[in-house]
Formats: structure tokens, C-alpha cells, sequence
């Protein structure tokens, strides 16, 4: 009696010059493992691409800017292969960084991080950066910061949109994906903005911070600014979208507080009294895993029994480094453009307490 478990074999993975990553993602997915994983994220990533009135969710954690994934990012969205970015504050400082001339250099693991110390240099695992260019950046945005009208309680969402456009300006804007989510139009969320160096640079406004004579060092003047983010805000601007929202895909790079924050709009919706099935379509990239019971590892199926994660979603979770994953499933999309091309895509209207949505080509 044939056995309804044996009905796919796996295909040996063929060696040939010349394959696009499309083809290789193609191929992995007749494979096992991890391997197989990748592509099905590349499958479904492909197939949420022709659903009609979806939006797509990215939330992005740990420190893949300094490790080169910007450009990637920024691509992403001009693309819209994704519509609305959850992000760690680290992510968007580091992205500001860049736009405003810091630099990240290659380094080894097995650095001598005391020699590091005395020379100023900070270190990303085997990524390297020099300290008091970033210091510079956070006076750069403290001074951003005291521009903003101060009898306003911005979201992470408008800020980072101001500070896109600002970045657009004075930095180095092509390969930012702050600049980039401005121009097109994708809202980006930073939940715990205050956990992240532009978290240094609103304290330095508001205890009145300038430059020391060394240059490198501050001083404190006494002259205060005061300006806020809402955090609540962004919860209620992010459950407006799930709420609006037909259809939703969410992506993964890495877990932390943008995973959550992101599963939490279908929860919350529901709490708030409307009918939704939570995200239809999941993709997680993770090196975390689930028995430690933190949410970064935890599966898509624990997710579905708070309603995060509809009943019937497609999902896949990859256990893979992001920075090995997600070059791959870019470039592979890349040559499938027209997918994100001819999608409609939804577009923003937000007002006070309310936001429109249309989906548009």
C-alpha cells in the first residue's frame, strides 16, 4: 500500500553556471532542512506578491545595517516588495549613521576589545565602527530633534518620516531605507525608539547639550528642549492598519520587539472588537529557537493560539542567519519585479485618529 507521507521525493541540487538565485531558491526547495526552508520562504514570499488588497509587514532586529543589509532594505521598499516597516531603534539610527557619513568596517571576532576601547572603536561581533563618529550623529539628530514643533507629541512613524526627508537633504541618501520609506510613502514604526542612540540624542536635548571645546565631548548649557514620542501612538497607528487592512503578510528578519509588536495588531484588533484572522501569510528569518520560550524563536503555530496568526496562514520559519537568507531572497526577487510591479499596493492617508487606505498600481 503506497503511504500518502511519500509523495515528494527530494532532488539532488545540481552544480551549473551560470543560475540566478531565483533558479537556486527554486532548486532548495526540492531539497531538506534549512535549505528546503529558504525556499519556501521564497515561494510564499512570491505568492502573497499576487494576492489583491494585502499588505505586507517587515519587522527587522538585530545589527544587519552595520553588517551591510541597507541597500537591501531601501531596495525592498522602493520595490514595495513590503508596505509598512517595524523596526529596533538601532536599525534606524544605524541607517542614519551611514546617510550621515559613518562608516562600518570589517573587523574579526577575535579582536582585542581592550585595544578596541583604547582606540574608541566599538564592536558588531566582526564589524567595527569608530565611537565618536556615532557621537557626532547624535548630535546631528539632536539638533534635528530641537526643530520639531515642540507642542507636538509625534509617533515613531511621523518622526522617522521627518527624519527621512531630513536625511534626504543633508546625508548621503541613496542607499538609505529611512530616505527611501519617506519618498515612497511606507510608514516606518520604532516601538523602542528609546532604546537606541537617537534615544541618547532626545536626552541630550532635553537636558540642553552642546559641544565641549575638545569637539568630541559635551557640556551641558541649561537650555532645554523638550520633545516627545508617543509611544501609545504607535500602537493605535499600527491596529488602525491591521483594522483597515483586507489581508495581511508578515516577514521577519530576526525576532524581538518588531515581531511582537507586528503580531500583536491582529490581537489587539480583536480585543477592540473587530473580526480579524489574524496574518494570513508568515516568513521569519531566526537563528532563535522556540523551548527557551521567548518570543524572537517561538512558532507561528504558538502565535495562532493567541489569534496572531491565521488558522490556515502559510507559514514558514527559516533558522538562518538574516545576513546569509535574506541577499538571497532579494536578489531572487529582484528577478521576479514584475510581481511587485503589478501588485496594488495600498497607500496611505493619516489624519488625526483616522487613516485611509487604497490599494493602488
Amino acid at each position: 500500500m503506497a503511504s500518502s507521507f511519500l509523495k515528494h521525493p527530494t532532488v539532488p541540487f545540481r552544480v551549473k553556471p551560470g543560475k540566478t538565485a531565483a533558479t537556486i531558491l527554486d532548486e532548495m526547495l526540492l531539497t531538506g532542512f534549512q535549505g528546503k526552508a529558504l525556499g519556501e520562504a521564497f515561494a510564499i514570499w512570491q505568492e502573497i506578491l499576487r494576492q489583491k488588497k494585502i499588505t505586507i509587514w517587515l519587522g527587522i532586529s538585530g545589527a544587519i545595517i552595520p553588517a551591510g543589509m541597507r541597500r537591501i532594505i531601501a531596495y525592498l521598499i522602493e520595490k514595495r516588495f513590503v508596505d509598512v516597516i517595524v523596526s529596533t531603534g538601532a536599525q534606524v539610527f544605524h541607517d542614519a549613521a551611514e546617510a550621515l557619513g559613518v562608516v562600518h568596517y570589517r573587523g574579526s571576532a577575535l579582536a582585542d576589545d581592550q585595544a578596541l576601547l583604547a582606540e574608541g572603536i566599538d564592536r558588531f561581533y566582526d564589524v567595527l565602527v569608530q565611537e565618536h563618529q556615532q557621537r557626532r550623529v547624535d548630535r546631528q539628530i539632536q539638533h534635528f530633534i530641537e526643530t520639531l514643533d515642540e507642542g507636538y507629541q509625534y509617533s515613531s512613524r511621523e518622526f522617522l518620516f521627518l527624519l527621512g526627508q531630513y536625511l534626504g537633504k543633508h546625508g548621503q541618501a541613496r542607499d538609505s531605507f529611512l530616505v527611501q520609506a519617506a519618498r515612497s510613502g511606507v510608514p516606518v514604526f520604532a516601538p523602542a525608539l528609546c532604546d537606541s542612540s537617537i534615544g541618547y540624542s532626545f536626552v541630550m536635548a532635553r537636558r540642553g547639550i552642546s559641544d565641549a571645546a575638545d569637539g568630541r565631548t559635551f557640556k551641558q548649557t541649561g537650555k532645554k528642549v523638550f520633545r516627545y514620542i508617543d509611544q501609545m501612538k504607535d500602537t493605535d497607528e499600527t491596529v488602525r492598519i491591521a483594522e483597515k487592512t483586507p489581508h495581511s503578510a508578515v516577514i521577519y528578519l530576526g525576532g524581538g520587539v518588531p515581531k511582537n509588536f507586528i503580531q500583536q495588531t491582529e490581537l489587539l484588533s480583536l480585543i477592540l472588537g473587530h473580526s480579524l484572522p489574524g496574518h494570513e501569510y508568515a516568513i521569519q528569518l531566526t537563528t532563535d529557537s522556540p523551548q527557551f520560550g521567548g518570543l524572537s524563536g517561538c512558532t507561528f503555530a504558538e502565535a495562532q493560539s493567541w489569534g496572531k496568526i491565521a488558522r490556515h496562514a502559510k507559514t514558514v520559519q527559516c533558522s538562518c542567519d538574516v545576513t546569509i537568507g535574506l541577499p538571497l531572497l532579494a536578489q531572487g526577487l529582484a528577478e521576479k519585479e514584475k510581481l511587485a510591479t503589478r501588485r496594488p499596493k495600498p497607500r496611505f492617508t493619516w489624519g488625526d485618529d483616522n487613516l485611509g487606505i487604497k490599494y493602488e498600481r
